[in-house]
């Protein structure tokens, strides 16, 4: 008998992989540049750190929110495009069954042995073959607006809390200065590791992430400078 080789793939890991990644870069770059403008306009080591607590919280639920809504609104429009599904099969299975057959044609199989695939899959699980074939939701893809919500949560949380930590261990008067090292030494981490797990090239994913999250830093930084300077 023949090995079967076990073939890794990266498909899966989207999902999930796109809410933590833009959870931990949200909570990083949030967190950090918050944490830099206030030290920047010169407020105290005690409100730099509430303002830190208070950005933690606050992105950490606004990202649940967001990301509950967002996926769930897909999630609606899956299940009607499966029920509607659902129903056709029961009203119109012939015709069902010839669409299934075009779209296996259309892959590349002669129309005798498409139809003959159909057969077998509708008679084995109709609506999943279609959902699969037809709609292109399989189990891999299908929206899960809870665990996006927790997972962004989550992972906003995390990144949030590298920043946080730096300031607060961070002497008074270098706050500004440690934690916008520190969060960029974790974002081109974080942006490093992103780019492996999802087979992109690794340095830029790194470096791009880096950027971004300085020019905010940066430009938070001047906000703070010139609020502080105007108070």
């Amino acid at each position: 008998m023949p090995h079967v080789s076990q073939e890794s793939h990266r498909g899966g890991r989207t999902g999930w992989l796109r809410a933590a990644v833009l959870g931990a870069n949200d909570g990083t770059i949030s967190v950090a540049s918050l944490v830099v403008g206030v030290a920047a306009s010169g407020a105290p080591h005690g409100s730099i750190l509430i303002t830190g607590v208070a950005g933690l919280v606050a992105g950490a639920m606004s990202m649940a929110a967001g990301e509950y809504v967002s996926v769930k609104s897909q999630a609606d429009t899956e299940n009607a495009d499966i029920e509607k599904e659902k129903r056709e099969l029961e009203t119109e299975p012939e015709s069902e069954l010839i669409e299934l057959t075009s779209i296996y044609v259309g892959r590349g199989l002669d129309e005798p042995l498409a139809r003959l695939v159909a057969e077998k899959l509708m008679t084995s699980d109709a609506l999943g073959t279609h959902t699969r074939d037809e709609l292109g939701i399989s189990e891999t893809t299908r929206s899960r607006p809870i665990q996006a919500a927790i997972t962004s949560a989550l992972s906003f949380a995390v990144g949030a809390a590298i920043p946080f930590a730096a300031a607060l261990l961070a002497p008074s008067t270098r706050v500004g200065e440690v934690t916008s090292v520190t969060a960029l030494v974790a974002l081109i981490g974080l942006g490093g590791t992103a780019a492996y797990a999802g087979g992109a090239p690794v340095a830029k994913g790194a470096l791009r992430v880096a950027f971004w999250g300085a020019l905010a830093m940066a430009i938070t930084a001047g906000a703070g400078r010139l609020f502080g300077a105007a108070v």
